[in-house]
């Protein structure tokens, strides 16, 4: 699959990616050019896709289920040959996050414990891609937000960023979310009618109040309540000291 599947889904520019560069973790300093979380990168546009791998973008890691890969296939970054590709899916399905009470984003803090606890293979797989890749690796879901939130935290959290930046890091994503919604519908709005939501709907539960940051800090609370060590699930997972190491080498530029 190398190319948007359904003529019906637009390619657009993105309007939630930005470069982790310049948070400060153990040691120092993020710097740029590592680590890019993005919405959706499938379907960008041609001039997108040439301008991220002109600027250095080496490997994309989709942490989409395996049915909206299916409708939006690997888009323009899948025909660059310079990019890699890998397919590290958070969700079984899009359903899945489905049973918490509604779509609303501030109560989805219990819905990224659970993700953590339940996709820590994942999240290490997703880590040993930024770690080893040969330049700046990007990681997107659909919107941004929930599922590349747990990711970035993740990697944050493993680098030894403390809590307020990377809660700093998740707020950031609150001044784009009408432009989010408006984006990803296309796509997402039929997924999510066959679990019984209306996306429509669930924008407007979303934005009736600001952008709230209480998702991730109820999730960074829940790992130390529930495992003390915050990336204890990860290194049961199979997060080694080496692979921090790694990290760290590529996030220093030691």
């Amino acid at each position: 699959m190398t190319a948007v599947i359904d003529p019906t889904v637009p390619l657009t520019a993105p309007v939630n990616l930005r470069d982790l560069g310049g948070i400060e973790v153990a040691g120092g300093t993020l710097r740029a050019g590592v680590a890019i979380r993005a919405d959706d990168l499938t379907t960008v546009t041609e001039e997108v896709a040439d301008q991220l791998v002109a600027g250095g973008l080496r490997a994309v890691v989709d942490l989409r289920s395996t049915a909206e890969l299916d409708l939006t296939g690997r888009g323009p970054l899948g025909t660059r040959a310079a990019v890699t590709y890998h397919h590290v899916p958070f969700l079984a399905d899009i359903g899945a996050a489905a049973d918490i009470d509604a779509l609303d984003q501030h109560a989805f803090g219990h819905m990224y414990l659970r993700m953590y606890e339940r996709a820590s293979a994942q999240i290490v797989t997703a880590l040993a891609v930024i770690a080893h890749a040969p330049g700046a690796v990007a990681f997107h879901c659909a919107a941004g937000q929930d599922r590349t939130g747990v990711l970035a935290a993740s990697l944050l959290l493993a680098l030894g960023a403390n809590r307020e930046a990377i809660v700093a890091d998740y707020a950031r994503t609150g001044p784009n979310s009408a432009a989010i919604m408006a984006r990803i519908g296309p796509m997402m709005t039929p997924l999510l009618r066959r679990f019984g939501f209306d996306l429509d709907d669930a924008a407007r539960a979303a934005l009736r109040e600001e952008f709230s940051d209480a998702p991730m800090r109820e999730f960074l609370d829940g790992l130390v309540e529930r495992h003390g060590d915050p990336l204890a699930p990860l290194h049961d997972a199979g997060l080694t000291e080496g692979l921090i190491s790694r990290l760290r080498e590529r996030a220093l530029g030691e």
